[in-house]
């Protein structure tokens, strides 16, 4: 059963009722809910702002954990991408979404994290309103091989001589240069990389 309403800048939504259909809030700039439609309404519109939670996992020695994600994912299959990243369902807070994908996708249960920054990722297929959160972890990952083909650590070094060869999701790409500022922010404060 499909209803439709009319939201800003008149785009229409169709609002699924029961269809088991992974509902997303559509949010504006503020984060503020401003509507619902389907994953898949949203992925191919990117007027539709949605909520995501990205988690940056890094160890001691401030190397960060990659996904490989699987080949069978709708965005950036087969490519190295962010620790962790997933959408924020319809009635959740960004805090229980993070706990929620950290465990479902890593394994992580608890977990020593921090906010870091939020930023407004668009590309042709959709528009995300960004949680970024750092964690730190050694592991081990007991990661979904549904979504995941591998995870490894890669040091920063490696991550910047693979940048723009097609390797890294173009979300993750975005997301390491924003991290790299905010690890810049962090030196002059008198943190180390690693340390929470």
């Amino acid at each position: 059963m499909c209803r439709t309403g009319l939201l800003k800048d008149g785009v229409e939504v169709c609002y699924l009722m029961g269809m088991g259909e992974e509902m997303l809030e559509i949010v504006d700039s503020e984060g503020r809910v401003i509507g619902r439609a389907s994953r898949a309404e949203i992925h191919g519109d990117n007027r539709l702002l949605h909520r995501v939670v990205h988690v940056i996992v890094v160890n001691h020695s401030g190397d960060i954990l990659l996904q490989k994600r699987s080949v069978n994912k709708d965005v950036a299959p087969g490519r190295w991408d962010t620790s962790v990243g997933g959408h924020v369902d319809a009635g959740e807070t960004v805090e229980f979404a993070l706990r929620r994908e950290m465990r479902e996708e890593l394994g992580i249960i608890g977990g020593n994290t921090r906010f870091m920054y939020t930023y407004i990722h668009t590309n042709p297929y959709e528009s995300e309103l960004v949680f970024s959160y750092e964690c730190l972890h050694e592991g081990p990952f007991d990661f979904s091989t549904e979504e995941i083909e591998e995870v490894r650590f890669w040091p920063l070094q490696e991550i910047e001589e693979t940048l723009g060869k097609g390797i890294l999701s173009d979300n993750f790409e975005e997301e390491f240069r924003r991290y790299l500022g905010f690890l810049s922010g962090r030196r002059t404060s008198g943190k180390e990389p690693g340390s929470i």
